[in-house]
């Protein structure tokens, strides 16, 4: 049962507003939790949790341990780890005796609904509209949309704050050569995100063409190689990497993933950051060599009593134009970046494994506009606090504006690695509060990546538009 929420006078302005309920606004929710003195309040435009669900395939497990749960890396007692989760279901001892230290993504999913089904002050079916700074009351004004059960409007709220978290998450990317074919309807084009749901009609297809060289284009190659006839795979895999390559996964190489390496990061200038972020691929797009084996291993069996598997694998490929071929088929005009050669390949089902993008702020921070604080390429800039730059009339008056999950480019490959969620919130919570709330390691990392502490680098500030006073009559 959820505990009951404190109550809320309409008006008056709550400690802090979380937008979006993905992993990281929910880890930022259970740790926030226990805080009883902070009035906190968390909206979320779908029904209910969901975890990137058409990518719970049977098997796929989390790339992280399961230590790296919503909590523990910050506080190992709380009513909200993974571990609690597995005794409140009576799951423990056979978790115990599985041995196992990386769980499955349906496992995560199940855990995640589990800590959201429980906690107060989160508001499923609220679409959040709109954040403005109100001068007057030195608040932020943030209106949302109450949804009713078929996602239609149902009511319009006001909630005030002194600050905000933006946890809105990612969003499918699609090369733009493909675009027309995914947006185009009964084209069998569909992003990876939504395999699960489209995953009968891919194993009844003649040809399946994978495209993307990453784990979820690998976990999808593969589900759909375990579901077809040996011989009669019909199965082209595709990615622009130089090679299906590992995920680095050496203890040292997995301090990229600590808070040390984060600090270390943010305090380089804008044009190193920029520089790092391109060459870092490995670290977060490679992968997991479980998975490569098991791919080895399927292709392997299919060779036992002769003949090569149906199945054309291809690294170091680009997909430059695309175009259907009747109604039911697809031609990829494809170019190899090594070689340069180029060649057409016809398809009958794409399943595009090209990841996630960032979600673009500018839609709900239009009315913050002229208060925010950009670097040389128009992006906001972000503090060692997870907090926006902010013209100073509005941090003056101690508001604030969090990000999670959107600050790859000032705080590294880390962003998005569920390994630092739990640090990131305890960091948001005790710049809020104002006091340690989450005592923090000051060391994580046997690696020391520069030679000498650094500040963080803060370009000069961009001129923000002069605002004109509305004067009455005018």
């Amino acid at each position: 049962m959820k505990p009951h929420p404190p109550h809320h006078e309409p008006d008056a302005p709550r400690d802090l507003v979380g937008i979006g309920i993905g992993p990281f606004n929910l880890s930022l929710a259970a740790l926030a939790q226990p805080l009883t003195a902070l009035d906190t309040v968390f909206y979320e435009q779908r029904p209910a949790f969901g975890w990137h669900p058409g990518l719970l395939i049977d098997g796929a497990t989390v790339q992280v341990p399961f230590l790296a749960d919503l909590v523990t890396l910050a506080d190992p007692t709380s009513h909200w780890t993974f571990l609690n989760y597995l005794k409140a279901r009576e799951r423990l001892y056979p978790f115990y005796f599985a041995e196992r230290f990386h769980i499955q993504r349906a496992e995560y999913d199940a855990y995640c609904r589990w800590v959201a089904e429980r906690l107060p002050g989160l508001h499923f079916n609220h679409q959040v509209d709109a954040v403005r700074f109100n001068p007057e009351r030195d608040v932020f004004e943030v209106d949302f949309t109450q949804l009713d059960t078929d996602g239609e409007a149902e009511a319009l709220g006001r909630t005030y704050t002194k600050n905000v978290v933006l946890g809105i998450g990612t969003e499918p990317y699609v090369p733009e050569p493909l675009k027309p074919l995914v947006e185009a309807p009964g084209v069998p084009v569909i992003h990876a995100t939504d395999y699960l749901a489209h995953r009968e009609s891919l194993l009844a297809a003649d040809h399946v063409t994978v495209v993307g060289s990453g784990q979820s284009g690998a976990e999808v190659f593969l589900d759909l190689l375990r579901g077809r006839p040996t011989g009669r795979e019909g199965l082209h895999w595709l990615g622009r990497t130089e090679a299906f390559a590992p995920m680095e996964y050496s203890k040292l190489g997995l301090e990229h993933f600590t808070p040390d390496y984060t600090r270390y990061f943010h305090a380089l200038s804008e044009s190193v950051r920029d520089r790092l972020g391109t060459t870092q691929w490995q670290l977060h797009r490679g992968i997991d060599a479980d998975t490569i084996a098991a791919i080895h291993d399927e292709l392997y069996r299919r060779t036992l009593h002769g003949g090569w598997p149906d199945t054309v694998l291809t690294p170091g490929v680009r997909v430059r134009t695309a175009g259907r071929i009747a109604t039911t088929k697809i031609e990829l005009h494809l170019e190899h970046i090594q070689q340069g050669s180029r060649s057409r390949l016809t398809t009958d089902a794409v399943v595009l494994a090209t990841g996630h993008r960032e979600r673009p702020l500018d839609r709900i921070l239009a009315g913050l506009d002229p208060y925010l604080r950009r670097d040389s390429r128009e992006r906001p800039r972000v503090d060692e606090h997870f907090r926006l730059a902010l013209d100073p009339s509005v941090t003056g008056a101690d508001c604030h504006i969090y990000v999670q999950n959107a600050e790859r480019h000032t705080h590294g490959v880390g962003t998005p690695d569920l390994g630092l969620a739990a640090w990131r919130s305890a960091t948001i919570l005790n710049t809020v509060t104002g006091k340690d709330a989450y005592p923090l390691p000051t060391r994580t990392a046997f690696t020391t990546f520069g030679l000498e502490d650094r500040l963080p680098h803060i370009p000069p500030a961009r001129n923000a538009p002069v605002l004109t006073p509305l004067v009455e009559g005018r």
